[in-house]
């Protein structure tokens, strides 16, 4: 029985195409100003930014094309606003049901709390699929027409292990909506829950406090290791699985004993 995961993917068809060609766009962007500030990236200019700010958003180097794209396209926009984006859409799920009343009537079907939660998780799929398959075509298309040819394996690989990533934090956006009876409340809680571990994760790497990073998803997916360094770390894509599981099972065991 999935009507239910069903009916919310294709209410997600159209945001999710609208989110892909605006992460495209973005992306072109991105590659398209690259051969103006080429010249002007190296060592001496990034020793101009703030330390702060460096380890902030983990900034390597922008001498190369693939640099740059991991720090203003992936950490910017897949680790951050991708990564609110899913927390948010994930916040409205249960609880903007709860909020308009409508929880009822689905629950009146031959439908369990537990496979409410689920079908209404299975939907984000759609967004976060839809996405990482448009956009790196774009990415790899512009490259080849600027002339800095990128590796298609470190691309794909940039994407795909991003797909676990968040996942984990729609499953915090999930947790957040059933722990909340108003959408926009949930929406406000998961947006500041998920910055709140991207800065813990930033800010405390290289610190006496950095094992507590380890509780972050951000942790375990890192542009950077993909495309400068050609690693795959397929144990944190693994941790991740195993994280979004485990919020998604708190996320059923809440909701079945909730009052609504």
């Amino acid at each position: 029985m999935t009507e239910l995961a069903r009916y919310y993917a294709r209410n997600r068809i159209r945001g999710s195409i609208y989110l892909a060609a605006a992460m495209s766009v973005l992306a072109a962007l991105v590659i398209w100003v690259y051969p103006s500030f080429s010249e002007a990236f190296d060592d001496e200019l990034l020793e101009a930014y703030p330390d702060a700010m460096l380890q902030a958003f983990d900034i390597r180097t922008m001498e190369s094309l693939e640099g740059f794209l991991a720090f203003e396209l992936y950490i910017f926009g897949w680790v951050i606003l991708l990564g609110l984006y899913l927390a948010y859409a994930a916040a409205g799920t249960i609880a903007d049901d709860v909020d308009r009343g409508r929880t009822d009537i689905l629950l009146s079907m031959p439908l369990s709390r537990a496979r409410f939660v689920l079908e209404s998780f299975v939907s984000l799929a759609v967004p976060i699929l839809v996405v990482n398959v448009v956009t790196p075509v774009v990415v790899y298309v512009a490259a080849e027409l600027i002339d800095e040819p990128m590796a298609a394996m470190d691309l794909i690989a940039v994407h795909a292990l991003s797909i676990p990533y968040l996942f984990a934090c729609a499953a915090i956006g999930l947790l957040a909506s059933v722990a909340v009876d108003r959408a926009a409340i949930a929406q406000r809680l998961s947006l500041g829950i998920v910055f709140g571990l991207f800065m813990v994760e930033s800010l405390l790497d290289g610190t006496d406090y950095e094992a507590v990073g380890a509780l972050t998803p951000m942790r375990y997916y890192d542009p950077n290791e993909i495309l400068l360094e050609g690693t795959y770390d397929l144990v944190g894509a693994t941790m991740l699985v195993l994280a979004t599981i485990g919020l998604l099972v708190v996320s059923q065991l809440w909701f079945r004993r909730r009052d609504i």
